[in-house]
């Protein structure tokens, strides 16, 4: 028992540490956001508070049944920044082009 919730300990701390490190838009410029999202391919970035998303340089870093969505987030210079995509699961009624 006592293995297990030193191991748990860990994780946790892990974690935490994984969640501050996590780039934010908000504190950064739009270029530098498109930046780490061009240089990275897919990147977790924060955007604002206790948000995230998961953003994409193209469809190829989407699973393949997946399609890509233009991602337009908060940075420190403008409050509608294109950063590149966000990937999603395409449903019946969907139409591509109208992203």
């Amino acid at each position: 028992m006592i293995r297990s919730t030193g191991l748990s300990a860990v994780i946790l701390v892990a974690c935490v540490a994984a969640a501050a490190a996590r780039p934010t838009t908000t504190t950064m410029t739009c270029a530098q956001a498109r930046g780490v999202v061009l240089r990275e391919g897919g990147v977790v970035l924060g955007t604002g508070g206790q948000t995230y998303d998961r953003f994409v340089r193209d469809r190829s870093f989407c699973e393949p049944t997946e399609a890509g969505k233009r991602a337009f987030v908060p940075a420190r210079d403008t409050p509608q920044c294109f950063v590149g995509y966000t990937c999603y699961e395409p449903g019946r009624g969907d139409r591509f082009g109208d992203f």
